[in-house]
């Protein structure tokens, strides 16, 4: 199975149509959305493209191919419109004799860490920085930000396929890799 993950939408309609078309020219099976869809926050400037009804629709359009966790931007309201679950903390993927565990970033990070073994994968967004760390007993990795990246780095996603993370710019340049072994 392949994967498209991704997280920080917030709200940019410009930018999910390009996530969306890089899923279908991935051909990935599903797509993982680490939070934040619709809202920007206070903390961020609007998107370009800001224009939450369009991802909405362009996102329903596609709700059986989505798995997604709740961000701090995420609410209750955002679940009335969306046609796919949005509101749980966290899911759990196995990827071989690994557990990713998947989450925005706000609850489960690298300084409040879920239930590990060793090996095991946590992956979140949240900081809009795309991360490969290598820690103590796991590994932590980060799509970075679909709509406000930050530190100098692109609008990305990353893919799972077979045991590799695959980091790409939305216009699909890879820029970093890690493999599951």
């Amino acid at each position: 199975m392949k994967w498209l993950i991704a997280s920080d939408i917030h709200g940019s309609a410009d930018f999910c149509r390009e996530l969306i078309n890089a899923y279908r020219r991935e051909g990935a099976d599903k797509m993982l959305l680490l939070g934040d869809i619709l809202y920007h926050g206070p903390r961020n400037d609007l998107p370009k493209g800001y224009a939450p009804k369009e991802v909405i629709e362009h996102l329903n359009a596609m709700a059986s191919d989505i798995l997604c966790v709740r961000g701090n931007c995420d609410t209750e309201v955002d679940q009335m419109v969306l046609s796919f679950p949005i509101l749980a903390d966290y899911a759990i993927i196995s990827e071989g004799k690994r557990m990713i565990f998947a989450t925005h970033g706000h609850n489960f990070n690298t300084e409040k860490l879920p239930s590990l073994h060793e090996g095991d994968i946590l992956l979140h967004g949240h900081t809009h920085i795309p991360a490969c760390e290598e820690h103590d007993g796991y590994v932590y990795l980060n799509p970075g930000s679909v709509s406000i990246p930050k530190n100098g780095s692109k609008n990305s996603y990353m893919t799972l396929e077979n045991g590799v993370f695959i980091w790409k710019s939305l216009d699909g340049e890879e820029y970093m890799r890690h493999t599951v072994e």
